[in-house]
């Protein structure tokens, strides 16, 4: 597909690995692997740890699974509010492509006005 960029690529071209500082940590998918990008700012890939080859998941495996869903939970409903926002669903417009990092700030700004993500 013409024009199409890897996460990774946009990760390192977005600019946010320097906006991290030491100490942050960032939750990714597996095969997400920015690792190499974030330890020398000090900033921890969290990534839910999968199993391999059919064994089964060791006991700290799945308590740091249920710790990050835990989390994660919230960033995914906090992602679907802003996704909500009808000038954010479908094809952006190329008129408003120099707006639309202000676009997206200003949508998640507001959901923080919707009230809590957990009743």
């Amino acid at each position: 597909m013409e024009g199409s960029m890897s996460d990774r690529a946009i990760t390192e071209q977005s600019g946010l690995i320097n906006l991290l500082e030491r100490g942050d940590s960032v939750m990714a998918d597996k095969g997400f692997d920015i690792q190499d990008l974030l330890v020398e700012s000090g900033v921890r890939l969290n990534i839910p740890p999968f199993r391999q080859g059919g064994r089964q998941m060791t006991p700290q495996e799945l308590a740091s699974t249920k710790k990050i869903a835990a989390v994660r939970i919230h960033v995914e409903r906090k992602m679907q509010r802003i996704k909500c926002f009808g000038i954010l669903a479908g094809e952006i417009d190329n008129t408003l492509f120099d707006s639309l990092e202000q676009l997206v700030f200003v949508c998640a700004m507001l959901t923080n006005f919707q009230g809590a993500l957990v009743a």
